[in-house]
């Protein structure tokens, strides 16, 4: 499916309720394993979550405009009730990027490992590396490639293998229940 299409389609899912329901759940899963259910190492530089889960849920069965608001939504609730840090729309725009990843590569289409592989990538290099830190940078100084980008290629090397093998179990469970669920419902 091509961008546009993807885009065009993901919009028209949020206009049936029970996909508005489905989405703040995994918008609260994603809350929740943000605040609760993460793990800091190496000081503070070194955070491990799993929010990409419910991200790549809803972009696998929404699309990448209903992924992206429950990424954005999701980091701006959780400064809300747990604030370990300041709001910054940059980090925002990166948890957005992140499961809008997700709806692109999914949307529509089996989950697949390599499909999955190729969406973690591209969300790990570009949004959660390179840019996440270039706005750690901005935010709180230091060196950008000696500080920033090495802890943030380390967490993503540590969370590529859990993190790829949770979408591809959990998220083909979750696509295929849904299609259960929708069959029954028509």
């Amino acid at each position: 499916m091509s961008p546009v299409k993807a885009l065009k389609n993901s919009f028209f899912e949020l206009k049936n309720l029970r996909s508005l329901v489905i989405l703040a759940m995994l918008l609260a899963l994603c809350v929740v394993l943000g605040t609760v259910a993460n793990i800091t190492m190496f000081g503070n530089a070194v955070k491990l979550n799993f929010t990409g889960l419910p991200m790549a849920i809803a972009g696998a069965l929404y699309g990448p405009v209903a992924s992206l608001l429950v990424g954005a939504l999701a980091d701006i609730i959780a400064i809300m009730l747990v604030p370990n840090g300041s709001f910054f729309p940059g980090i925002t725009l990166c948890a957005a990027m992140t499961a809008a990843t997700y709806g692109f590569f999914l949307y529509k289409n089996q989950i697949t490992l390599p499909r999955i592989i190729g969406a973690w990538v591209v969300k790990a290099l570009i949004s959660e590396t390179f840019l996440k830190a270039y706005w750690l940078y901005f935010m709180y100084g230091g060196d950008y490639f000696g500080y920033w980008l090495f802890w943030r290629l380390i967490q993503q090397a540590i969370l590529c293998v859990p993190e790829i093998l949770l979408i591809f179990i959990v998220g083909r469970l979750a696509v295929n229940a849904h299609k259960r669920l929708e069959s029954g419902y028509h």
